[in-house]
Parts: structure tokens; sequence; C-alpha cells
């Protein structure tokens, strides 16, 4: 036994050094100054601090900490302190070293990172994560004092990505799904676009395996044929910039399964229908670097001489980068197959900052500042915005962020000319409190391209906007409704909870007054019994409600506090109120027909089987996303110790993922073609004698479905059609749009949710 410990050991320590050797060749050949003393001291101080640990994987966990440092050093292509600070991420939080320890031994700068990072770990792979949004949060505030904090973050969540098949189905789905809905579009807006795009990929991939494996095989089957299309395509353009007196380079593009699958499910088509899998990429070095952006437009004139252009499909993101620091010019080209391709000029540069992000030229990295901190310095401004007044809501928070992490951008203009960049579906309230918050609250309108339009005119790309106010104007609560980005509603809900609180306070002293005019003692039970009767859950709701003369205290008030009314319809409300439980009629309806499920019970290492009888009496199918067998599916405990089934994709599911990891189950069917669940299917065709006939035909004769409801409308000759079926599972689905499509005149058929 001590021989084999010991050859283990050995192993280890190969397989340890042969990473950190790798880590420092990777670091050598970077353009950082050579600082390799403080790499190695940190290496050996985590290493000796870890030593004996081990991961889930059953490899030494120092292996962690190496991969998070070569991700941020190759990938990311920070220096030295981000290297050390990744590879001591761990230590503070895991072994009995503190921050102050750090500090002594490595500096304060590589202590406050560390630091930073420590505070936002909170135990992903653990039960204690029962808020991520909380640790975004706490993510977001140390982002703000040092961005290096972040794009560690990231890099230690992608390494833990790529290690995440050792980890149990309900964790993958966990982890999986709040990278899908906080650490890609984080990646995305710092420009760290292939971190970005191997993110995404890996969690679909846990999320959906069978989906994952089948569009991964349909790309590699049509592989060869792609790579004729691309030595087509590009061989006239090859010529032509040779002549030209370019140095450049050519790559073919390929959509990944999870840019593919996204598609597939916004544009319901199949993966036959997808056109744009291929793109081309051209990678030049300036011949003058001073005339970079010009040359870029040379060559784009180039290219239109050899190929017809989409006039349609330009995008300009040379001349206005993206916020992200992205550069490129995009066109789209129409090849000599008949086929649409996309075609990105960028140099060099704007190749490093595409891929590795502006982040890795921020003024912390050695050597210097760089010409992109002024996009990154204004979105680290409107976050510590946000975080001066966040939602109470974690939840709400996030979602706000969200919005603006997502965006895809449009470029406005002031009055003076000045541009202003903000998310696409902006509006003009927007717009007012992206200038200044006073202007936001008094706005009462805009005039765009000197036209007068209300608050909630959706802006373009181009658009020159001026604010039109009035003292008189007070923000509303409708004003949420058209507010998309995420600094204009945490303004609004800021005004309007300062307003609540300030009638809150008027109220309390309205309640208190009356109460002692009328000789009552202003107590606890006094006010509850006022809150019941004018049907208020809480004490707060009554004042604001006085306090906002929504509610006039009077003498049925009076009544009911000195109980003098029994026969007063005033009296009985108060009895049927008391005796309510606070749910619809629709919770009562499902607590009654489930049973409550002792989660101590579950086994959560094992997922939950799905049969015939414990979807009839235990769980509870998610109305929002209506899943069926052979879904991807997922369990969620909610309030009520229910177990609510929902599709993994689902919206409604990638928030609780993200915020209620701990909750979430594994889940998988198991039912034999017993039970029927309905499905909607759309069908869109031209109109003739006879469809209608043909489409029940083929559902109710041939596939012996019944169908629950039918609806069709028709214009111009062309139909669209909605039809409620009642099936088993997913294969039925699958046959009986297979068999729909094989009608003539039908063009496309999709289930949708509703």
């Amino acid at each position: 036994m001590d021989e084999q410990q010991k050859l283990r050991e050995l192993e280890d320590e190969m397989i340890i050094n042969e990473a950190f050797q790798k880590l420092i060749d990777t670091y050598l050949a970077s353009k950082h100054r050579k600082k390799t003393e403080i790499i190695t001291k940190a290496f050996n101080f985590a290493k000796q601090a870890h030593k004996g640990v081990r991961r889930r994987s059953g490899e030494p966990y120092i292996m962690h900490p190496l991969a998070v440092a070569q991700i941020v050093c190759q990938e990311i292509g920070l220096g030295s302190t981000s290297i050390c600070s990744a590879l001591l991420h761990d230590v503070v939080e895991d072994t009995d070293y503190t921050v102050e320890d750090i500090s002594n031994i490595f500096g304060p700068k590589i202590a406050q990172i560390v630091d930073g990072l420590t505070k936002i770990s909170g135990g992903i792979f653990g039960d204690r994560a029962s808020s991520q949004a909380e640790n975004f949060k706490k993510l977001l505030l140390t982002m703000s004092e040092d961005i290096r904090v972040i794009l560690i973050k990231i890099a230690d969540r992608l390494h833990n990505m790529r290690t995440l098949g050792s980890m149990l189905p309900n964790k993958q789905y966990k982890i999986a799904g709040e990278t899908l809905y906080i650490y890609a579009p984080l990646a995305n807006r710092l420009g760290l676009n292939r971190i970005k795009t191997e993110l995404e990929d890996l969690s679909f991939k846990y999320e959906h395996p069978e989906t994952y494996k089948e569009i991964s095989d349909k790309l590699q089957s049509s592989q060869i044929e792609r790579k004729n299309v691309f030595e087509d395509f590009i061989t006239p353009i090859k010529k032509r910039l040779d002549e030209m007196g370019f140095t450049y380079r050519i790559e073919d593009r390929i959509k990944t399964p999870y840019s593919i699958w996204n598609k597939m499910q916004t544009k319901h088509v199949a993966f036959e229908e997808i056109y744009d899998i291929l793109a081309v990429r051209i990678i030049f070095t300036p011949i003058i670097p001073a005339e970079e952006l010009n040359e870029c437009f040379d060559i784009y004139v180039s290219m239109c001489k050899i190929y017809k252009s989409h006039p349609d499909r330009l995008r300009d993101w040379i001349s206005h980068p993206k916020a992200n620091g992205y550069q490129a010019l995009h066109t789209t080209l129409m090849s000599n197959h008949g086929e649409w391709i996309e075609v990105q000029i960028r140099s060099e540069r704007m190749n490093d900052v595409a891929e590795q992000g502006f982040a890795a030229h921020w003024k912390y990295k050695e050597g210097g500042g760089s010409e992109d901190e002024g996009e990154l310095d204004k979105w680290l401004y409107t976050i510590k915005e946000i975080l001066d007044d966040p939602q109470p809501d974690a939840m709400d928070f996030l979602d706000t962020i969200k919005l603006n992490l997502f965006a895809s951008e449009i470029f406005v203009f002031t009055p003076k000319g000045e541009i202003k960049t903000m998310p696409q579906n902006s509006t003009a309230l927007d717009f007012a409190f992206t200038i200044h918050t006073f202007l936001g609250s008094h706005c009462i309108g805009a005039k765009v391209n000197h036209k007068l339009v209300p608050l909630s005119h959706k802006l373009q790309s181009g658009d020159q906007v001026e604010i039109i106010t009035s003292k008189s104007q007070h923000v509303t609560s409708e004003w949420l409704n058209f507010a998309t980005t995420a600094k204009a509603k945490s303004k609004i809900m800021a005004i309007l909870r300062k307003e609540q609180r300030l009638a809150q306070k008027v109220g309390e002293e309205t309640v208190t007054e009356f109460l002692k005019g009328a000789d009552i003692d202003a107590s606890t039970i006094n006010v509850e019994k006022l809150c019941k009767f004018h049907e208020l859950q809480t004490r707060e709701e009554l004042y604001i409600a006085v306090g906002n003369k929504k509610i006039t205290l009077g003498e049925p008030d009076l009544d009911i506090l000195r109980e003098k009314s029994q026969n007063t319809n005033a009296w009985k409300r108060y009895l049927t109120f008391s005796f309510t439980t606070g749910k619809t009629k629709k919770d009562e309806k499902e607590v009654g027909n489930k049973k409550k499920v002792e989660t101590k019970d579950i086994d959560r290492k094992k997922p939950l089987e799905l049969t015939e009888d414990s979807i009839q009496d235990s769980y509870i199918i998610a109305d929002c996303c209506k899943p069926i067998p052979g879904d991807d599916v997922l369990g969620f405990i909610d309030n009520n110790n229910q177990i609510i089934i929902h599709k993994r994709q689902c919206p409604v599911a990638s928030r609780l993922k993200s915020s209620y990891g701990n909750r979430i189950l594994a889940a998988k069917w198991n039912t034999r073609k017993k039970l029927y669940f309905p499905v909607n299917i759309h069908l869109e065709g031209i109109d003739g004698v006879g469809v209608l006939n043909s489409i029940t035909e083929v559902i109710s004769r041939q596939m012996n479905v019944n169908i629950h409801r039918l609806s069709f409308e028709t214009n111009d000759g062309i139909f669209e059609g909605n039809i409620q079926l009642y099936v088993h599972d997913v294969e039925d689905v699958t046959t009986i749009c297979k068999n729909l499509k094989k009608i003539e005149q039908i063009k496309s058929v999709i289930r949708t949710e509703k």
C-alpha cells in the first residue's frame, strides 16, 4: 500500500510540474515583463497550502489553480499579478491562511484581488450557494475596484465547466444554468468572445447532451462539403489580397452547436434550414499601421468586385466599435454556389481585442494603459450607479443588470451631435436617464429627428434625440413597462421606493392620529385589524395606501376596531378574509391534488424518476413550458415543498438555476405510453381545397391521436393554424410533425408552448 501511495505521489508530482512548466513557458512567450520569481513563489505557496487535497475528479487540487492561471495567461493575456492571484484564488477560502498572510508575502495588490475572489466564491459547488444572484452582486462590487477580479473569476468558471463531467447531474444543471445566465453574457460584455462561445457550448452540452451530440454529428458529417465550399469561395479572394500586397490569413468560422440550437429554437427551423453555419474571417497585418481602418474598407471594396454583396448586411464596427471594444467590418457575399456567406474583415490588433477582450489591455496590464479604457470605464460607472441603489430582491437586480449584458447596441446622437451607445430596443425614456437622472425623472416626451414622440418610442441607430422636460412631471410605476436599460429601470425604482418611504411615513402618522383621535390604542392588533378590513397583507401596505390617499379612514374602520357592527357588510367582509388562506384557487387545487414532498427523503445523487404514478401523485408539470416525456427536464423544490417539473431550457428554470441552485433536482422520464399530455403545434402553408382534411386525416386516422382544439386563419392564400393534441411523448410529436410536412401545401410545422 505504501509503495502504491509513493508511486501515486510521484505521478502527481510529475503532472503538477509539467502543468507549471507549461504555464511558465506560456508566460515567457508573452509580451509581459518576465517576473517568473513571484509566479514560482505563488505556485509553491499554493501547492503547499492545498497539499493532500483532491478534486472530485481525483486529481490533486493544485491542478485547478494551475489551470485557471493558464487560462488567465494564455486565453485572456494577463500578466504576473493576475497569474499569481489565480494560483492563490482558493487559498484563503479553503485553508487556514488569511488575506493578511497573502498581503505580507505577495503584497497588497495580489491580496486585494484574492480577497475579491474569496468574497464572491461562496461555495459555488456547495449547498451554501442558495442564491447566485447575491454572489453576482458581490462580484460586480469587487469588479469596479479591480477588473482583474472578474477576469480571473470567468477563467475559474471556464475551468469548472471544462471539468463538469465529474459532478452529479443536479449540480451540472445548476452550474450550467447559471453559466449561461450570468457568466457567458458577462464574458461577452467584456469582449472575451472565445471564452463566451465555449461557456455557452459547454452549458448546452451538459443541459441537453443528446441534442448536443445530434447537432455535433450533423456538423461532422457535413464537414467535407463545407470545406469544399470554403476553399472554392476564398481562392479568388486570396489572389486579390496577394495582388494588393497584404500579409493575411483566412479562417473558416463554423457556428457552434449552441448557436445552431439557439437559432433552431428562436426561428423554429430544423438543422437543415440553417444556412449561415459557415462564415469567413480575413485577418490582415496593415501595410501602413496609421491606415488600418482605410485598409479594411479597401479589402471590402475589392471583395465586392469579386462577389455581389447583400445591401442590408454591411455592419461597420470599425467606425463605431461595440461597447466591449469589438472592431470589424462585416459583409455578406453571394458565393458561386448561390449561398450567402458572411465575411468578417479585421486587422491582427482587432482580432486580439475580439478574442481576448479589451480588458486584456486594461490599465492594470504590465506596460501601461489602453485606448479602449473609456468604454470599460463607462460600463463600470453604470454598474456603480446601479449598485448605489440595488433592488432589495437579488433576482430583480440580476435581471436589471442582464438587460445591459445581453444587449446588442445602437448609436444615438444628442442635439449637439454627441454620440451615445445604447442597448437595442432602448426608448426615449432610456435615453433621458442615460443623459441625467433629473432629465429622466422630469421627461414628458422627446423629439426624434425633430418629430415629437412619446416616452415609449423605440430608438433606431442614427436617431438624433432631444428630451422635453417639465418640472411638474413625476415618475410613475407605468414607466417600468417601457424602460429597458438597467440604468433607467434602477433609477425609476429608486425614485418610486423613495416616494413609497415618504408615503409610508405620512400614512403611519395619519393612522396613529386617527386612532388617537378616536381614543383607540395604536397597537399592532388594531393596525392588523385595519389591514384585514382593507384586504392588505402588511402594515407597510396600509401605511402606503393611506399616505397615497388611496384609503381614507372613517366610521367603518372605527366600527371594526370597536367590534360594534355585527350585521354590517364590513364585519362580514372582515370575517370572510380572516378565514381565507391567501392562495389563489389554482394554488389550492394544486396543493389539494399533489402531495408535499419530504425533501430529506430525496436522494439528490440520483435523478427523480418520472413515472405515470409519480406525475399524477407527487409532481407538478410546470405550466410555463409544459414538458412532456422525452423533453430534457429538471425538478425544482418550491416554497411549499412541492416538486415542479420544468424543461431545462425554460426561461423560468434558467432563473431558478442561477438563484436557487440547491433546490434543483435532476429528473428523467420513465413512462410507458400510458398517459396523455397536451401539446400545441403551429402550422403554416399555402391554402387550398382539402388542406384541413389532409391535416386531420394524418393526425386522427394515421396517428390515432385525439385533436383537442383546432383554429385556422387564411390571408391572401397563406394559412396559419394552431392545433392542440394529446400525445404520449416527444416521439409522437416528432412523428406527427414529420408526417404533416409530407403534405405538399404545408411549409412549416413546429411545436410551441402556447
